[in-house]
This record gives C-alpha cells, structure tokens and sequence, in this order.
C-alpha cells in the first residue's frame, strides 16, 4: 500500500490549549491509530511543526481533522507527497517541546521528497535529517 506524509507549521493558539495539550494528543493518537497514521508534532511554546504518515486515506482523515482544529491557526503546509517507507513509524502520535529555532530551521528546512541528505553526502541535512536529530534521541 503506497505511503503519504504531510509536514506542515502553524501557529498555536494557547487560551485553546490552556494546559490541555497532552489531552490533544492522546485524543490525536487514538485517532491516528485507527487510521494507520503515525506521526510527530513539535510545539516550541507559540508554534507546532508536524510531520505524520501513512496510507493515504488515512492521511487524508487525519489532516482534514487538523484543519478543523481550533488550537492553531494558520497552518502553512511544508510539504505533502508519496514516501517509499515510514520515516518515524514510533508513535502513532507525540509531541516533543522543542526551541523556537529549531521550529524555525525545520520550516526553511529542504523538504522536497521527504529525502534523507547526510547519509547521501551532500552538505546541507534535509528536514526528515534534521526531525530525525529530534527524534532519534527518544526511540529505543
């Protein structure tokens, strides 16, 4: 079955998070599971950086349901397209707090075809790369 992924920015919206952002969460894994979807959402205190994947029905459910969210707003999509594999098959969702740069790098990142640079030689990480220095440290 062939894979999908979107990565997109947006801003939150703390008097609708108002400390209920793990309760978001485990609302949104519970979903994503039942959708095949995995994923995961950085919030650096004013803004979210998400990436999640799957089957692209699932994918499809899962963003239109992220749309309709009233805890962000402005949501700029980074990227959306077929990807060969699951690049972060972890959770079927979690967030990590992260600083505002590394949102900042993460949304001017290279997020064409959803690639992996530093293993390919070439000097600049791409932003799975970069999302993968964020993640890497909590799996396993």
């Amino acid at each position: 079955m062939p894979l999908r992924a979107i990565a997109y920015v947006s801003e939150a919206l703390p008097a609708r998070l108002a400390g209920r952002l793990d309760e978001i969460v485990d609302d949104a894994a519970r979903f994503n599971r039942l959708a095949g979807v995995t994923g995961v959402l950085l919030h650096d205190g004013t803004r979210f950086l998400q990436y999640f994947e799957g089957p692209a029905d699932g994918v499809d459910l899962v963003y239109e349901r992220i749309l309709q969210s009233r805890s962000h707003g402005g949501v700029i999509e980074l990227a959306r397209g077929a990807v060969g594999h699951r690049q972060f098959p972890y959770w079927a969702m979690r967030w990590l707090p992260v600083d505002a740069e590394r949102v900042r790098l993460l949304s001017q990142a290279d997020w064409l075809g959803f690639s992996r640079h530093m293993d390919a030689g070439r000097d600049a990480p791409s932003a799975i790369d970069l999302l993968d220095d964020v993640v890497r440290p909590l799996v396993g």
